[in-house]
């Protein structure tokens, strides 16, 4: 018993260090060096500190891959996936904290005698938990950018309109609207600066920030450039297709939102009935993983689940 005691306080200093240590990371300051070096040779400071990661992962920055890097196939860039996040975070070490945790979780169910079943799956939630921060923090920026863009196309169009260059009114914008897209354009306009192509700059914004509508507006830059036009009037059309499509969005979302909810209460109710039961008789729950025909039961009820959700998500998602 002593003996038992000592094991399960031992594992509770670890995963609090784990996570004294997850937390040491994520509130760090990621304030890199490349950006003071290149704020040197511009000459000049930012006016705040959300600015100074403009210019993150240049060419004063390494170029050698992590180990989880390759391990990843170059789509799914773990390095580039926490940038879209804007999450100051080694993903290295964001990886093996989220391990690490998961392990000491099984282990102390494995000494708790939880039963058998729900120990693999404590592991795999707690380790998905910090995965899923980092997936909703990325899909949060990247949809405040879309709905940020209509407004800094029709910025730099009146700045066009007042005489100023392309790369002047992507400043303006860098100056002038909040982040993220502040930070984005901000990071075009300092490139250009040190000499790189505006075009090659808004491409890399593209990879940086996968949103269609931001490529249409680098498009119509790089055809308009070629090609002559009046570019202050095909930002002003871009912008407007940008907001009615996003009216369309936002009625169809009204009208799809009983399916919605009955996808959500449908897909919740199963699981929250057997935890229900898992608490006031155990024993008639306890077939789904005593007994083979149980087990089969279990695994064909999880199968037709994620079919039910895919089946509700393709009704209710409408594309605009």
């Amino acid at each position: 018993m002593f003996t038992t005691t000592v094991i399960i306080c031992g594992l509770i200093f670890v995963a609090v260090s784990a996570l004294v240590g997850v937390l040491g990371f994520v509130l760090r300051d990621g304030t890199p060096r490349g950006a003071s070096r290149l704020d040197t040779l511009i000459g000049k400071r930012r006016r705040d500190d959300s600015q100074a990661d403009i210019l993150r992962k240049t060419a004063f920055e390494g170029d050698k891959k992590s180990l989880l890097e390759s391990l990843t196939p170059k789509f799914l860039s773990p390095n580039k996936y926490f940038e879209q996040a804007e999450f100051n975070v080694n993903p290295n070490a964001f990886m093996a904290g989220s391990l690490g945790l998961a392990l000491v979780c099984a282990t102390g169910s494995w000494l708790l005698k939880v039963p058998w079943f729900f120990i693999p799956l404590t592991a795999i939630v707690v380790f998905f938990v910090p995965l899923s921060y980092v997936w909703f923090r990325r899909t949060w920026r990247l949809k405040k950018f879309a709905s940020q863009l209509p407004d800094a196309l029709e910025l730099v169009a009146r700045a066009l309109r007042a005489g100023h260059s392309l790369a002047a009114g992507m400043h303006v914008v860098a100056e002038e609207m909040p982040s993220p897209i502040a930070d984005e354009f901000g990071r075009v306009y300092e490139e250009q600066n040190l000499g790189i192509a505006i075009e090659d700059s808004m491409e890399s914004m593209c990879g940086r920030v996968p949103n269609l509508d931001l490529r249409f507006f680098v498009t119509s830059v790089a055809i308009q450039r070629q090609t002559g036009g009046d570019l202050a009037e095909i930002l002003d059309k871009i912008g407007y297709v940008i907001r009615e499509r996003y009216r369309i969005l936002g009625q169809v979302k009204a009208l799809t939102a009983e399916g919605r909810l009955s996808g959500i209460v449908l897909i919740a109710l199963p699981f929250v009935l057997f935890l229900v039961m898992l608490h006031l008789k155990p024993e008639y729950v306890s077939t789904l993983w005593t007994h083979p025909r149980g087990i089969q039961m279990a695994i064909f009820a999880v199968i037709m689940q994620i079919v039910g959700a895919l089946v509700i998500r393709h009704i209710v998602n409408i594309k605009v």
